[in-house]
């Protein structure tokens, strides 16, 4: 089937994470069913444009955002791009298709004095505590992914060097560095790990039975804890992401090292904070001028 071949080939060549992949084969199922129960084709090698612009607008009258439509259409032209260069078509019926016009939001981030309180000292030292703290700390101390914690393994740790080897999208490597105070956190978390389960799991974030974690697990650990400590609609593991990158940059950091430590591939990605840090500096003039109440 040509979408395996396709799914297969953002595998094997592009390196796509699981989880574009898995987002890949469930946005052409969804196009696949919308083509067959409106059009009875089943043949997406005879998809007409006006099929794909149908698709889109069903999407944007059933009231989905546009980013999400936006993602969706990345899916299929990427689709019909593969299919034609690998002469499977003679003309791409999504290349002529523009991405919907999006409302740009600043990403949401915790404020900084919450984020201090994941240093303090707790009494409760049961494995599951150790481990949600430790996760709390390593996407908010690094601004990793979600993707790149849950497949972190002990051996990317150098703690002589106080650095992390992470692999992000596309399987490009890149370093980050930490503090001692989280390295200790590692440690401390490493040697609960042992005590507690026989078989050693290499991956470092575990479950409570020691076999590598999902994402679905720290989205409930990241979730219990901004619910408790912080107002935020949002409540994922990549708004510490954005916290990370947010506090670093109101903190005076070089916009292009953070554009490193995040491993994105273009500045402009890394600029959405600088929004973020113009609104604090504008807080803190009218808190601090004479004239600025």
């Amino acid at each position: 089937m040509v979408i395996d071949q396709f799914l297969q080939w953002a595998i094997s060549e592009k390196r796509f994470s699981q989880h574009t992949v898995t987002s890949y084969r469930n946005d052409l199922t969804a196009f696949c069913s919308f083509i067959m129960d409106k059009y009875e084709q089943n043949d997406l090698l005879k998809i007409k444009t006006l099929m794909i612009r149908s698709w889109l607008v069903s999407m944007k009258e059933s009231g989905m955002a546009n980013s999400s439509i936006n993602r969706k259409l990345s899916t299929i032209k990427s689709f019909y791009s593969f299919c034609q260069r690998h002469d499977l078509i003679d003309a791409d019926p999504a290349e002529k298709l523009v991405s919907l016009k999006k409302k740009r939001r600043l990403p949401s981030f915790a404020p900084q004095e919450t984020m201090k309180k994941t240093g303090q000292e707790n009494t409760e030292q049961s494995f599951e505590h150790i481990r949600d703290k430790l996760v709390i700390d390593m996407l908010y101390q690094t601004g990793m992914r979600l993707s790149e914690l849950v497949s972190l393994k002990e051996t990317d740790i150098d703690m002589s060097l106080n650095q992390i080897k992470v692999t992000g999208k596309g399987n490009k490597q890149r370093i980050i560095p930490f503090h001692k105070q989280l390295g200790y956190a590692i440690i401390a978390y490493m040697e609960v790990k042992r005590k507690t389960f026989d078989q050693h799991e290499p991956t470092l974030i575990v479950t409570d039975k020691g076999r590598k974690s999902y994402e679905k697990l720290i989205y409930r650990i990241v979730h219990k804890f901004l619910s408790a400590e912080t107002t935020l609609s949002k409540t994922s593991p990549h708004i510490l992401r954005h916290t990370f990158a947010t506090h670093l940059l109101n903190n005076g950091a070089n916009i292009l090292a953070i554009k490193e430590l995040l491993g994105h591939s273009s500045l402009a990605a890394t600029q959405v904070y600088t929004h973020n840090t113009i609104d604090q500096l504008k807080k803190i003039h009218q808190q601090a001028h004479p004239k600025g109440s």
